[in-house]
């Protein structure tokens, strides 16, 4: 697979990376299994898919675990990037940035995760009650004890800025220029699809500008530009998806006009193409620095995912995307 890089230490990893939190938090939890997942993350790195994307909170613990178990035997075929900076109580999460807290969620993400170094440790959201220069400042301390390799900053504030006239991630923006102050940034991870482009308007230019990696999160839309989610089929009651606007029967059913034109653009390049390999090409032909991170628990999905990065999208193909209707239903 094609190699990408991260960041100003120009951090190698393959071009479309694997997001680990399905394996063991929300999304149809019932059909989580421990196996199951432990073959597709081998089968992603198999296929040049070396980014492992986690963090402590998902499960809590658990998934780091899992991905402990891999890397034990593969920890050179991986680049680890998980996250800190929240915790998960009974029905609420809650931040925590103290400096204290963060040297020890480092050395206890360590040990589940069997290495003794994290390739790319994120802040997964800012402390209010804590200064973020000083949350930072403790990740920075983890870097030069050799314990991490380099920091990155997840987006907030996208779906909370709805008022007329507001930029989105300008609240992360904020926090990324405090934050360069003192140590500098290698990555940004924020939702980036064919049906949430908000990141465009400013955040990845912005990361772009100064040759920050950008990790799009969620680039299959939690599922529903794969095609294989069905209008009016309901999602387990522990699924967030169950709640969300936009996957209600009456939001998918409207929406359906984007699977329709990705699957459109697919057909085009031969009978084996899918959509959710042409919404991944999209993200990948951003720029050199987007890394898409499309989460799964299966080992066919983690081959298909990692097969997208060899589809090349054509001038017709991206105007047709860029003609697909805009997403109805609030992400609030």
């Amino acid at each position: 697979m094609e190699l990408r890089t991260i960041g100003a230490g120009a951090l190698a990893v393959g071009a479309v990376g694997l997001g680990c939190m399905p394996m063991s938090w929300a999304y149809s939890t019932s059909r989580q299994r421990g196996e199951e997942s432990l073959r597709a993350v081998h089968r992603a790195l198999d296929a040049g898919s070396t980014l492992l994307d986690t963090a402590d909170m998902y499960g809590p613990f658990t998934n780091e675990l899992l991905l402990g178990r891999v890397l034990r035997e593969r920890r050179s075929d991986a680049f680890v990037s998980t996250k800190v900076g929240l915790l998960v109580g009974d029905q609420h999460i809650v931040a925590n940035g103290r400096p204290g807290y963060v040297r020890r969620a480092c050395d206890a993400s360590l040990r589940r995760l069997q290495t003794d170094v994290i390739d790319l440790y994120q802040l997964h959201r800012a402390d209010p009650e804590v200064p973020v220069e000083e949350t930072w400042g403790a990740m920075a301390d983890l870097v030069r004890a050799g314990k991490v390799r380099a920091l990155g900053l997840c987006a907030v504030g996208a779906r909370s800025a709805r008022r007329p006239g507001a930029r989105l991630y300008d609240t992360t923006i904020r926090q990324l220029e405090r934050v360069q102050q003192v140590f500098p940034v290698s990555a940004v991870e924020a939702e980036l699809s064919v049906w949430s482009p908000e990141a465009l308007r400013s955040l990845l230019p912005w990361c772009a500008s100064r040759g920050i990696g950008f990790l799009a999160a969620m680039p299959l839309g939690s599922g529903f530009l794969t095609g294989t989610l069905t209008p009016g089929v309901g999602f387990e009651a522990d699924d967030p998806r169950a709640r969300h606007p936009r996957f209600t029967a009456e939001m998918m059913a409207a929406n359906q006009p984007i699977v329709v034109g990705l699957r459109r653009v697919a057909r085009r390049h031969g009978a084996h193409v899918t959509p959710a390999q042409v919404a991944l090409a999209w993200v990948l032909g951003l720029g050199r620095q987007v890394i898409p991170v499309p989460g799964t628990k299966q080992e066919r999905w983690a081959a298909e995912n990692a097969a997208a990065a060899d589809l090349r999208l054509t001038e017709r193909d991206l105007a047709e995307i860029a003609e697909l209707p805009a997403a109805q239903g609030s992400w609030d």
